[in-house]
């Protein structure tokens, strides 16, 4: 009886977490909270080693593992797991035994592993149909239709999460009817299915509505996403900014990231630019927030691991000093005996201080690597950053040359017309001809143009001006810039309202000024500076 509860508990905790193929936040958030929650869950460990309850053992090996594996050290987490296995298999098959496998196999899916991921779900799978044990079976399927979705099979995702979403049915669980919902909803706005999508979200939601958690967040956006992608672009502002309050109440960075990214494009999607930028730049000062809360639990956690081994290190250290001394007292006593106790205390002594320092050594390591895998993953989200910019300048560039164009054919027509005299409108014609004309001549989409190239080549015009031979116009350095975006002529002309031949000229006074080689473009000059 009492081996029973063990099992109804573990397997509770199980299914409190997400399945879905997005992360869930860490149950281990906080910083401050992270050692006191490792240093209980070690000290649980070492409290039950000292027992024979290998059960208990093997449940205390998974907890600590799962701590690991919330906090992303997954190296440590497989090592807990397995030892955990290692004892599970003196049993009978079980219910710790599928639990085990899942959280092994959720790390390998979070490290991209899915084959080694699938394994691991389908050996869950089996074992819980051998015990009879449907929810088991109903959480296996459903991390493997997250597999088989990230690989891109989504008939078989399909397949096995509508088997998940039947078992949660039958068995009256809303909490994991809703997550195999949003799962297939995920699926089929994959495969650009959007009212299906749409169908499977809303279910999914119906359960999550209120609960102010990060599950409600996401399903929110993806709803958001699906009104988006269909052109209802205000249900999509007005779904999405619901997912920013939720997340924004629970301080969810993630959910916030995406709500703010998902804004950013609806506005791209309606023209308004402006906001547009703003979102954009609300969601990467959130994706920062977000990488560097992760980034620091991270590293506390092995720092943690890093002085507590060491200290257990240096306590093995002190023990032997303890056992040197001991010798060294009853050499007094027993001579001959004595000579062989130091040498064989010394040996052993000098094996573990080596295998101490080893320890040590292999943290520093890992701390380092971790702190280089840091650096790569920020260098990358930087130059992600730079393309999403760069693209925001080209449709800026098009947006303008296209209303530029757009004006002064309106006017060309205008002025055809006045120059027909029978037409009694011709003052009134002749006037908005005038207005567009000056329209054409003011400055500030030029002043917003160079805030956003500054942003995103910050050093560019000052190379540009130290390699000329003599000072740059205005003119010739708006040309050196809409080269650097490598602009055709003909695009050039129409921007900057002249005809071809003319940027074609501009084109071969700014070369004479610079130093460049014959034979090399000019564009690709600009574009390597």
């Amino acid at each position: 009886m009492k081996q029973g509860l063990i099992y109804l508990f573990v397997f509770s905790i199980l299914l409190a977490e997400s399945i879905s193929s997005q992360s869930a936040p860490s149950n281990f958030t906080s910083n401050k909270k992270a050692d006191s929650i490792f240093f209980a869950l070690k000290g649980q460990l070492e409290e039950a080693t000292k027992g024979s309850n290998a059960l208990l053992i093997s449940q205390r090996h998974w907890k600590l593992g799962e701590f690991y594996r919330t906090t992303g050290v997954y190296s440590e987490a497989l090592e807990q797991f397995n030892k955990a296995l290692e004892r599970v298999h003196h049993f009978e098959k079980d219910t710790l035994h599928v639990i085990v496998n899942n959280c092994i196999g959720k790390v390998h899916f979070s490290l991209s592993k899915f084959e080694i991921a699938k394994q691991y779900f389908e050996e869950s799978e089996e074992i819980a149909n051998l015990l009879g044990n449907t929810k088991g079976v109903a959480v296996s399927k459903g991390l493997l239709g997250a597999c088989f979705e990230k690989q891109g099979k989504y008939p078989e995702a399909l397949e096995y999460q509508k088997q998940s979403l039947s078992l949660f049915q039958e068995l009256g669980d809303k909490a994991g009817v809703s997550m195999a919902n949003e799962n297939i909803g995920s699926i089929y706005e994959d495969l650009g299915e959007y009212d299906m999508a749409f169908r499977y979200f809303q279910k999914s939601f119906e359960y999550l509505h209120g609960k102010r958690i990060w599950q409600e967040a996401n399903v929110l956006n993806n709803l958001g996403d699906v009104y988006r992608k269909q052109g209802d672009y205000p249900n999509a502002l007005i779904y999405t900014g619901k997912a920013m309050q939720v997340a924004g109440a629970i301080q969810d960075n993630h959910q916030l990231e995406s709500a703010n990214k998902d804004l950013s494009k609806a506005y791209v999607l309606l023209g308004d630019f402006k906001q547009a930028h703003y979102y954009l730049s609300e969601a990467e000062r959130y994706n920062r927030e977000w990488l560097e809360n992760q980034n620091t639990r991270q590293l506390n956690v092995l720092q943690t691991i890093y002085d507590t081994n060491k200290k257990e290190a240096q306590i093995q250290l002190l023990q032997e000093q303890n056992k040197v001394s001991s010798a060294n007292q009853k050499l007094l006593w027993v001579a001959l005996f004595a000579v062989a106790a130091i040498l064989i205390v010394a040996f052993t002594y000098r094996g573990r201080k080596r295998q101490a320092k080893l320890k040590i050594q292999e943290y520093e390591q890992r701390i380092l690597k971790a702190e280089l895998e840091r650096k790569a993953f920020e260098e990358e989200n930087l130059q992600q950053q730079i393309q999403l910019k760069t693209a925001a300048l080209s449709r800026y560039s098009l947006h303008l040359s296209q209303k530029n164009k757009i004006l002064l054919d309106l006017s060309k027509t205008l002025k055809n017309i006045v120059s027909r005299r029978s037409m009694d409108a011709s003052f009134k014609i002749k006037e908005l001809a005038k207005e567009i004309d000056f329209n054409l001549q003011q400055e500030g989409e030029w002043d917003e143009f160079m805030n956003f190239f500054k942003e995103i080549h910050p050093d560019f015009i000052r190379k540009l001006s130290a390699l000329s031979g003599s000072s740059l116009s205005p003119a010739e350095m708006r040309l050196g810039m809409l080269l650097r975006l490598n602009l055709s002529s003909k695009e050039i002309a129409s921007i900057l309202r002249v005809t071809p031949d003319s940027v074609r000229v501009a084109r071969y006074r700014l070369r004479k000024k610079l130093p460049i080689d014959q034979k090399e473009e000019l564009v690709n000059f600009m574009v390597d500076l």
